[in-house]
């Protein structure tokens, strides 16, 4: 996740709440690498200025958001 680019639309929380949640109105992960389920995939393509990337583990990939 690049904080940087979060504007705190809060649709990751709401998406994935089990993943994400606000901190001082940004987004925040709850864990440091986020794994690709459906529900942080969900996040990844809802966040509209893609703050969130989800990757393969194994070849670094890019799987969300897709283009």
């Amino acid at each position: 996740m690049d904080a940087r680019r979060c504007i705190g639309t809060s649709i990751c929380a709401g998406t994935a709440p089990e993943h994400f949640r606000l901190v001082g109105g940004l987004s925040a992960p709850l864990v440091d690498v986020v794994a690709p389920t459906e529900a942080t995939l969900a996040a990844a393509d809802s966040c509209p200025v893609e703050a969130i990337t989800v990757r393969d583990a194994t070849d670094g990939r890019l799987i969300a958001p897709q283009e």
